[in-house]
């Protein structure tokens, strides 16, 4: 049922739910009653607006890169991607953030994040090779994330519950768009 609302770009982020007292859906900006400048809370709701946007616009983008090849050390829908190479990818196009092409890079850099906490957007890492934060992909909400898994795979949608990701997981970090 996510993965239908993700394709259909139906995301909700719990920030829209700020918006409902303000008579503002996620996809548009909350306005001033007529005549009155913007309070400091109708700016509030207006960042959050864009910001629920660009994230929306972001998962559009990795969801869209769904059956590309892997690739050690791809870094672009034309020649595969590995795991780092596709999360640097999509938050260069989607964000306008450049990460590096490492996970163990990426995950010394943005604010950590709880698993209890996550939210779609943020990056999750995983000890895929006997060590720690050795491959990342991006949570999409409701335990599922995108990535790149490895040679011979393709961009694809796994279930953090499952076993083998459940056991490896070793953290999460979230990123804004002005880091």
């Amino acid at each position: 049922m996510l993965l239908a609302a993700i394709r259909k770009g139906a995301i909700l982020l719990s920030v829209a739910g700020l918006m409902a007292p303000f008579g503002a859906r996620a996809d548009e900006p909350a306005s001033s009653p007529a005549n009155e400048p913007p309070t400091l809370v109708h700016r509030v709701v207006d960042q959050a607006a864009d910001s629920v946007a660009s994230v929306q616009e972001m998962l559009g983008k990795a969801l869209d890169l769904i059956g590309i090849r892997y690739r050690r050390g791809g870094a672009s829908p034309e020649t595969g991607f590995d795991c780092s190479g596709f999360v640097n990818h999509v938050f260069r196009e989607g964000l306008g953030l450049y990460l590096p092409h490492n996970a163990k890079q990426i995950a010394k850099e943005g604010e950590v994040v709880s698993k209890s906490d996550l939210q779609p957007g943020d990056l999750v890492f995983f000890n895929t090779m006997r060590r720690a934060f050795s491959h990342v992909g991006i949570y999409l909400g409701d335990n599922k994330f995108v990535h790149a898994p490895r040679t011979g795979g393709a961009v694809r949608i796994e279930d953090m519950n499952e076993s083998y990701w459940k056991k490896r997981f070793n953290g999460a970090r979230r990123f804004t768009a002005d880091e």
